[in-house]
């Protein structure tokens, strides 16, 4: 196996430099996903008790078990003599979100995977035969994921922005019976709505640099392996 020898010269061109720019794309993907936290707020007027509207609150966040957030009444009291612990949002889709963040963090290790490569192992890149196929093969596999995992992720948010936005009152059984309940605020959710623009961003990135992969294979050219390089990079094969 050829020893490790540093060379920047494939940053250069255009398979190295879309890697780069599809390893800052993956953190920014798991990272405003990942990251996030928020909270959903209700006011709750007692109407035997005729006392001020109080504030219930319940905080969710990744993974995104809606099922599990309960509310709770700040300071923590029975607001109009109701367990306000027992009452949860409704949904889970701690599924799609946490298939949408691994990946993302799988395709993270393998661009610092792939980026050694190519700026540390050039001559061992550019005379394998199945090292650029495995190359292209996990390209076209990562482009198609891209576009699963992101369409999932993009419905679960919309459905995360309806089960913590105004719905929520109707879903809550105090309600129903009795009880004024309105609803306050949620936070944000900007960082989510661009977590899903990067997924797809990555998508596009995958598939465009899907064929400065294959221009490496012995599929776009068989004597690939076999013509003169240049000097410092991996150089495009003939025919372009």
């Amino acid at each position: 196996m050829s020893s490790f020898q540093l060379n920047l010269n494939p940053l250069k061109e255009q398979l190295g430099f879309i890697k780069l720019l599809e390893w800052i794309a993956s953190i920014f993907a798991f990272a405003t996903c990942g990251g996030f936290k928020g909270k959903t707020e209700i006011l709750v007027g007692c109407p035997k008790e005729g006392s001020d509207n109080k504030t219930i609150t319940a905080s969710f966040g990744y993974p995104f078990r809606l099922n599990e957030a309960s509310f709770m009444a700040l300071p923590d009291v029975n607001v109009c003599g109701i367990d306000w612990k027992t009452q949860v949002l409704i949904g889970d889709y701690s599924s799609s979100a946490q298939f949408y963040v691994t990946f993302a963090v799988f395709v993270f290790l393998y661009c610092i995977a792939a980026l050694l490569l190519y700026v540390g192992y050039t001559n061992l890149y550019r005379d394998s035969r199945k090292l650029p196929m495995v190359d292209f093969v996990v390209t076209l596999v990562a482009t198609f994921l891209w576009l699963v995992s992101t369409s999932a992720w993009a419905k679960a948010l919309t459905d995360i922005k309806l089960a913590t936005g105004h719905n929520i009152i109707q879903e809550l059984t105090p309600c129903k019976h009795g009880v004024m309940c309105s609803f306050g605020s949620v936070t944000s959710m900007g960082s989510l709505n661009v977590s899903v623009i990067f997924g797809f961003l990555n998508m596009i990135l995958w598939g465009g640099n899907a064929w400065f992969v294959y221009k490496e294979t012995s599929l776009h050219s068989p004597s690939n392996t076999s013509a003169p390089h240049t000097q410092g990079g991996i150089s495009p094969p003939t025919g372009m």
